[in-house]
């Protein structure tokens, strides 16, 4: 077990000179098996809106990508149209799972260049494309497992998403439920590897470490997990980095990466302004959230004061809320979307509070714990 580290909070990253300045996440690129019914699923269930399409019909042979978006949340779902690719081995390896973390940037051959001479492996040097709506230059290197960070420089397009895509107005079947922009997105990597990582994006993209957890603040009774969560300069990109640590049983990092194959993205932390509301509304349209027990609720207003929300509505949508000395917070958290135990949400809502959740973290893992022990895989 690991020596027991106070959990940190700070007000600005440790790296004092940004090289790698960031305007926030520009999108998330899943691989999938079947782009148009995952895109199906995200427009019905999420309230997201087809905004572009790619495939054979606008010159796209060997693969077809939906782009859905609700306010600055931008998925791209890309499948393959031939066996013989490697969108297609991905996705048999993985199953459905993000391939890239894309990162707006106002120069992509710089934010190249930065990283690779800090020892990033390259994936992609410096391209330009063009259509009629002007020009966009995009890059990308390696990350954890097979997912790669792609830096994407649009200051001189006005186009739905990238050239090569046809912008689709109107979604008929979108029902927007509230949801904002990317919070954070977390990465699951093998034993022993978090530290790893942390000197990546610190090293190699200038991150600094925000806050730390290890297994006596992440633990239940039969499992364990540690995390660091690195952010950029400007705090706008936040990459907590999880680990399995010792337990009696398998924790949810070891589930995930036996099923997804390897390290990846867990997932991602979707921000709201009025979380009663979108995760209703998600439920509503058939999303699937964790539940905690009663007591949790019981036990609630002595533990984090006085709130602005009804208890009773907290615990019948079943959100969790926490508390730290800036504000407070409040979170939820999906079932995995998929088959495969691997890739969920969060909803999450800030009310000055900058951390996450670690009041939450027991109630919160041994509800995975329980839906694990329904798989056969605690």
């Amino acid at each position: 077990m690991a020596t027991h580290a106070p959990t940190q909070t700070l007000s600005q990253p440790e790296s004092t000179t940004d090289f790698l300045p960031l305007k926030g996440t520009d999108h998330v690129e899943f691989y999938v098996g079947n782009a148009r019914q995952a895109a199906y699923f995200y427009r019905a269930a999420f309230g997201m809106s087809l905004v572009a399409y790619a495939g054979p019909e606008t010159g796209q042979r060997d693969r077809a990508s939906y782009v859905l978006q609700q306010g600055k949340v931008r998925f791209v779902l890309t499948t393959a149209l031939r066996t013989d690719s490697d969108i297609a081995r991905h996705v048999d390896k993985h199953g459905d799972g993000v391939h890239s973390i894309a990162l707006w940037v106002d120069d992509a051959r710089q934010s190249w260049l930065e990283t690779t001479n800090r020892g990033a492996r390259s994936i992609q040097p410096p391209t330009e494309s063009k259509d009629d709506n002007g020009t966009v230059i995009t890059s990308s290197i390696a990350a954890y497992g097979e997912t790669v960070h792609t830096f994407v420089e649009r200051t001189n397009y006005t186009g739905a998403f990238l050239p090569g895509f046809k912008a689709v107005p109107n979604d008929p079947i979108a029902r927007p439920v509230g949801l904002l922009h990317i919070d954070h997105i977390v990465g699951n990597v093998g034993w022993n590897s978090m530290n790893q990582w942390v000197d990546f994006y610190r090293d190699v993209m200038g991150f600094g470490l925000y806050q730390h957890f290890d297994d006596n603040d992440i633990s239940t009774e039969y499992s364990a997990l540690m995390s660091k969560v690195m952010a950029n300069g400007n705090g706008y990109v936040k990459f907590p980095i999880n680990e399995p640590a010792e337990g009696r049983r398998k924790s949810q990092i070891e589930e995930y990466l036996d099923f997804y194959g390897g390290p990846g993205v867990q997932h991602m932390a979707l921000a709201t302004n009025d979380i009663l509301a979108t995760v209703a509304a998600m439920k509503q349209q058939g999303v699937d959230f964790l539940t905690v027990p009663h007591s949790y609720y019981t036990e609630l207003q002595t533990r984090i004061g006085k709130i602005d929300e009804p208890i009773e509505e907290l615990e019948k949508l079943g959100i969790l809320v926490d508390r730290d000395n800036e504000g407070y917070m409040l979170q939820i958290f999906t079932k995995p979307v998929e088959d495969r135990p691997t890739v969920f949400y969060e909803i999450i809502q800030r009310k000055g509070s900058r951390s996450f959740g670690k009041g939450n973290f027991k109630a919160l893992f041994e509800a995975i714990e329980r839906e694990q022990e329904l798989r056969g895989n605690l």
